[in-house]
C-alpha cells in the first residue's frame, strides 16, 4: 500500500500528509480552503479538486477534518469519497466524532462498497510530523490489518478496540481528560499567583508527585509566562466537548464536569480566545479575575 490519500490539511492532517511523504509514499490531498494547500504542494504532494479525485487515487484515504458535517460532506455530498470508490480504497477516519455517527458514517460507507475505519489520535502536529501519534482504531479488523504498515509511519502506539465507534469513544474520553487537566492547572497556578506564590513552586511541587503530568511537566511552565504554541486550539477543544455532552446525553449518563467545562470555555470563546491553544484557558481566567 503506497498511495495514501488525506483530505483535510488543518495542522494535524498537513503534518500527517508531510510525514508520510518523507516516508516514501505517495500523497494525493484535498482541502476545502485552497490556502492551506500550498506548502504541502510544495513538499511533493499531489492537490486534488475534489474527495472524489483523492478517491480515485488512493489505496488508503485519511480524513481528518473538524466534525462529523464535514466527514458526510467530503464523503457523500457532490463529487465525494464514494464517487471516486474503486476495489482497493479503505477509508479511515481520524476525525473526532460522535461514536454513534461514526457508525452511521460506516453503515453508509459498507452501503457503497467502501470499509471504513476509525482512527482517531492523540498528540498534536508538534508529534504528527515525526510520526509518534497514539492511534486508536476499531472497524473492520481484515482492512486494519491492510493498513497496518501505513498506521506503523503515522504513529508510535497503536490500540486496536473492536468494532466501529469504539476508538471514537475512547478518543471522547481522552479529550475529556485534557479538558479537566487543563482547567485544574489553570485554577491551581491562579490560585497561587493571587496568593502571592511564584506559581513555579507550585508547579515544581506537583511535578515532585504521582500527580505531575505531560502537560504540568511541559505546557504549565508556558501557560505561567502567557506563551502558547498552539497546536490544538481552544475553539476546536470546545467542539469537542460538546460532541462529549451530547454523547454522554444520547448514552443517558450524566457528566457534571464535563457540562461545567463546556460553559466555561464557550464563555472563553466569547471573550475572544478561541484561535489560541486550549491551554490559553487560563487567559480566560485572569480576565475574570482582574
Amino acid at each position: 500500500m503506497k498511495r495514501i490519500g488525506i483530505i483535510g490539511l488543518g495542522m494535524l492532517g498537513n503534518a500527517v500528509a508531510l510525514h508520510l511523504i518523507d516516508s516514501g509514499f505517495e500523497v494525493t490531498a484535498y482541502n476545502r480552503t485552497k490556502e492551506k494547500t500550498l506548502e504541502s504542494k510544495g513538499k511533493g504532494i499531489t492537490i486534488a479538486e475534489s474527495p472524489k479525485e483523492v478517491a480515485e487515487n488512493s489505496e488508503l484515504l485519511i480524513i481528518v477534518v473538524k466534525d462529523a458535517d464535514a466527514v458526510k460532506q467530503v464523503s457523500f455530498e457532490n463529487n465525494g469519497i464514494i464517487k471516486g470508490n474503486h476495489e482497493k480504497l479503505i477509508v479511515a477516519d481520524m476525525s473526532t466524532i460522535d461514536p454513534s455517527e461514526s457508525k452511521n458514517i460506516s453503515k453508509q460507507f459498507k452501503d457503497s462498497g467502501i470499509t471504513k475505519l476509525d482512527i482517531p489520535v492523540m498528540g498534536g502536529p508538534n508529534v504528527a510530523i515525526t510520526g509518534d501519534l497514539v492511534m486508536m482504531a476499531s472497524g473492520d479488523k481484515e482492512s486494519f490489518e491492510k493498513c497496518k504498515k501505513v498506521f506503523d509511519t503515522i504513529a508510535s502506539k497503536i490500540f486496536f478496540l473492536g468494532e466501529s465507534g469504539v476508538a471514537n469513544s475512547i478518543k471522547l474520553a481522552m479529550n475529556l481528560q485534557i479538558t479537566m487537566l487543563a482547567l485544574a492547572l489553570s485554577e491551581g497556578i491562579t490560585l497561587v499567583k493571587k496568593s502571592n506564590v511564584d506559581p513555579k513552586i507550585f508547579l515544581e511541587i506537583l511535578n515532585s508527585t504521582y500527580f505531575k503530568t505531560g502537560m504540568s511537566e511541559k505546557k504549565a511552565y508556558k501557560m505561567i509566562d502567557g506563551k502558547y504554541d498552539t497546536t490544538f486550539t481552544l475553539s476546536n477543544l470546545k467542539k469537542d466537548i460538546t460532541t462529549i455532552t451530547n454523547a454522554s446525553k444520547s448514552l443517558g449518563i450524566k457528566l457534571p464536569m464535563i457540562s461545567k467545562a463546556e460553559e466555561v470555555y464557550e464563555n472563553a470563546i466569547k471573550e475572544g480566545f478561541g484561535d489560541i491553544d486550549y491551554t490559553g484557558i487560563i487567559e480566560y481566567l485572569k480576565k475574570i479575575n482582574e
